[in-house]
């Protein structure tokens, strides 16, 4: 019968407690950088040139001295630009500056205008036509471009001036809320395309 492999003191130290502990080798690599801005906390040698948080130019002192202001204001000391030379620093509220920030990006994210497409076919009946209108209407007055697309297949191709008199109706149609931002032109061999943006 093979005894089991006795497993080496390496192995059985890297845990204490519950707690891994990382092999020799590993514990001396350096985690990547956060991202974002550095609040600067402790004083250390060298000078750094200050913006208040009134935006105004506070001129360039002592990191000791500036984190005293920040102190005395009740804000943090926040590094902006670590390459310049000196780097440059703000005095903010940085947990108020991310709030906004994360609010800006939210906005512009709910906010942020898409293109809808809207398909029709050179023989597409009054009904289906008047469906596709209502939903092209719809995108528009949630503030979303229309891409208004007819595909031409086979010998239908003859007929491309004809899809193009379909398209303008279709503009037509919406003229109350849309207006062209391009309009009907050939894409290709077989397509024709428009877009519509609301007024």
């Amino acid at each position: 019968m093979r005894s089991r492999p006795r497993r080496s003191a390496t192995v059985e130290n890297q845990f204490s407690g519950g707690e891994f502990i990382p092999p020799p080798r590993f514990r001396n690599l350096r985690l990547p950088p956060k991202k974002g801005p550095r609040i600067i906390q402790r004083p250390r040698p060298g000078q750094i040139r200050v913006i208040g948080d009134d935006g105004k130019q506070l001129g360039i002192m002592e990191i000791a001295d500036a984190l005293a202001l920040a102190e005395e204001k009740e804000l943090d000391l926040v590094e902006i630009a670590p390459t310049a030379e000196p780097p440059t620093c703000k005095l903010m509220d940085y947990g108020k500056f991310k709030y906004q920030q994360t609010r800006k990006v939210r906005s512009q994210k709910k906010h942020a205008i898409r293109r809808k497409e809207v398909k029709v076919r050179p023989k597409t009946e009054e009904h289906d036509l008047n469906v596709k209108i209502e939903r092209a209407r719809r995108f528009l007055a949630k503030g979303h471009k229309v891409l208004v697309t007819m595909v031409f297949r086979g010998r239908e191709a003859v007929y491309m001036d004809q899809g193009k008199d379909l398209l303008m109706t279709f503009a037509k149609a919406l003229e109350d809320c849309a207006k062209l931002e391009k309009e009907p032109s050939r894409e290709g061999r077989n397509k024709v395309d428009m877009i519509l943006v609301s007024k």
